[in-house]
């Protein structure tokens, strides 16, 4: 008798368990597949990868802890044969960038249909493209272009001085104008003009923007981050805008 053919082996990966056991249980009416096992989170995939060493991982993009781009760079650092393809729910154009940067082989959308997230698993491990070529290309062309507006951001503040640092701290923490103006000794004036001297020295648009980039670049503490921040901006803004128009 002529021995049955090999079978692809697949780890699934997806923090909602019941997506995860029913596609496993899909793809493995295929003939050609093989379920070794689904987890619920990066690090015990990126454990079974390892132990198992699948042909194929199948990785949820959104989890919490460790995403799925992590978990598919520690899967190909630990388990260099597996092929990973990361599923994602979201309209993300820049996922395919982010996927492939992070090792994956490509990614597929999750409204796919059994059928295609097979043959996507097949492609995969016989080292065909997922995705057009072009459509990479054009991701990794914008990941690149915000990546490096992101350093430029970086370098710009090098450019605060320990004053406005301060006030930014201050916005990060949710303090009141009002609260901020008399912790500096200064009128709301020159603190808003403090705040626009910031804008114009990072280059941002408005004042959340700034407080995103301070976090985003460790610039300010956020422990104490929190709701606060965005209504402290709102006062700020409002109070601009009111002036403005008066």
């Amino acid at each position: 008798m002529a021995a049955a053919p090999t079978r692809i082996t697949v780890l699934i990966a997806d923090d909602h368990r019941a997506f995860g056991e029913a596609l496993a249980i899909a793809l493995g009416k295929e003939e050609d597949l093989q379920v070794l096992e689904v987890t619920a989170d990066g690090a015990t995939a990126t454990e079974a990868a390892e132990s198992q060493r699948p042909d194929v991982a199948l990785i949820d993009l959104q989890m919490p802890d460790v995403d799925g781009l992590e978990t598919s760079r520690r899967i190909r650092s630990s388990s260099t044969e597996t092929a990973v393809i990361i599923l994602t729910g979201s309209e993300d154009e820049l996922a395919i960038g982010r996927a492939i940067q992070a090792g994956a082989h490509g990614y597929l959308r999750k409204t796919a249909t059994i059928q295609e997230l097979a043959d996507a698993v097949r492609r995969a491990h016989k080292g065909e493209p997922l995705n057009p070529r072009d459509e990479i290309e054009l991701a990794l062309r914008r990941l690149g272009r915000l990546r490096s507006r992101d350093d430029d951001v970086a370098q710009r503040f090098d450019r605060l001085t320990p004053r406005e640092l301060q006030i930014l701290q201050l916005l990060a923490d949710g303090r009141p104008p009002d609260e901020i103006a008399a912790e500096l000794g200064v009128s709301r004036n020159t603190l808003r003009t403090h705040i626009q001297n910031v804008l114009m020295k990072l280059g941002v648009h408005s004042k959340l923007d700034a407080i995103v980039a301070a976090i985003r670049h460790g610039r300010v503490r956020t422990e104490h981050v929190g709701d606060p921040v965005d209504a402290t901006v709102v006062e700020l803004e409002t109070a601009s805008n009111s002036e403005g128009a008066s």
